[in-house]
């Protein structure tokens, strides 16, 4: 009776439960590296959107886009980066892309491409 009590037994090893544990923590530890690109990159994406409707022209928009950055204190780019095309209806495009790396451990990291860009001015309902 014994015999058949244990296989009908299911649970955790203590192999699984440390495989368990250290993917959990590899997990938080990437997810804590990560949370502050990401968050930078919501704060470049708010910033362009800004700095194409406060600016008239392409030293306007850059100029607004450097202010912003540095209330936001963002780092990873700066207004000369911004890729700025008019558009045929008037305005302008913004967009921007950059990289980021985030070391991970030893030779090992992990690349970050962020890309976007500010879409289409609204136009004046009148």
């Amino acid at each position: 009776m014994g015999h058949r009590a244990r296989a009908r037994q299911r649970g955790l090893s203590l192999l699984g439960l440390i495989v368990l544990g250290v993917l959990i923590t590899f997990g938080a530890m990437l997810g804590m590296k990560l949370y502050p690109t990401v968050s930078e990159f919501m704060m470049v994406k708010r910033a362009v959107v800004k700095a194409r409707n406060d600016g008239n022209d392409v030293a306007g928009i850059r100029a607004a886009f450097d202010r912003a950055a540095a209330i936001d204190d963002i780092t990873s780019i700066n207004g000369r980066d911004l890729d700025i095309a008019p558009l045929p209806g008037g305005g302008f495009k913004v967009s921007f892309a950059y990289e980021k790396r985030i070391p991970l451990f030893g030779p090992a990291s992990l690349v970050l491409d962020y890309r976007g860009d500010a879409g289409t001015p609204l136009k004046d309902a009148r």
